[in-house]
């Protein structure tokens, strides 16, 4: 079983994700957060997707188009790191990659079948990780992370999000 990074092993705001993390396998964790997201998503009506808990935060559908783009990039730099690549990795401004997907605009089964798609590519890429390459260190955002973190940090994004679904949107609908 993949043991958890040491804090040492990321950038300090990621800690929140990975404390998110439960003490079990990562494969399962990944493969069982993707069902709760799929199940959480699919259980919101459709009349309230555009749904904001305030102005100027993102609707449920950016949430879940957020959360696509960030596992994309972040399995980037996983398969990036896992490989030995020593190539500093920029960062993202997550507003304007929002922006840009205009997710707010497609239907959630399509936005759905994306997340579902990104993640089981994750999944596929986390099994077939050397032993050796857990611990390899690579660079992004001109900071140091392990390929074990970046994993980490991948299935703790999924779950704060779905926690602020959960807290922020559908207490308030």
């Amino acid at each position: 079983m993949l043991q958890r990074p040491k804090e040492t092993e990321y950038p300090e705001y990621y800690v929140p994700y990975v404390t998110l993390v439960p003490e079990k396998d990562l494969l399962v964790t990944l493969n069982e957060n993707l069902e709760n997201t799929l199940e959480l998503f699919k259980g919101i009506s459709e009349e309230n997707h555009s749904f904001r808990y305030a102005p100027e935060k993102w609707s449920i559908k950016e949430v879940l188009g957020h959360m696509t783009d960030t596992e994309r990039i972040m399995s980037y730099r996983l398969l990036r790191v896992s490989r030995g690549d020593k190539t500093p990795l920029a960062g993202f401004d997550e507003t304007e990659f929002v922006a840009g997907s205009q997710a707010g605009q497609l239907p959630m089964e399509s936005l759905l079948e994306e997340f579902a798609a990104v993640r089981k590519a994750t999944i596929a890429l986390v099994k077939n990780i050397p032993e050796s390459a857990w611990e390899n260190i690579g660079f992004a955002n001109s900071l140091e992370v392990t390929t074990r973190a970046i994993a980490y940090i991948i299935a703790g994004h999924e779950i704060h999000h779905r926690n602020i679904i959960t807290e922020r949107y559908l207490k308030n609908l």
